[in-house]
């Protein structure tokens, strides 16, 4: 293979990191409506939890992102 198709398949093996950083985030959110449901009481507290954790489910597509991009243009 040329070094130019190489560099295209792998930075197309990095969307998997953003497609995980989706679905991360639509698990936290799963998480905390499904939380919220059984107890209202707690939904503060349980809100500011699935922030942080979406936070750091978005940081890994966008690093992933990132390093596909350095693969394309570099």
């Amino acid at each position: 293979m040329e070094g130019e198709a190489i560099k295209y398949i792998g930075a197309g093996l990095m969307a998997f990191g953003m497609l995980g950083g989706a679905v991360g985030v639509g698990l936290i959110f799963k998480g905390l409506v499904e939380g919220v449901a059984r107890n209202p009481n707690v939904e503060g507290k349980l809100f500011k939890n699935a922030l942080i954790g979406a936070a750091l489910a978005e940081g890994l597509g966008i690093f992933s992102l990132g390093i596909a991009l350095l693969m394309l243009f570099s």
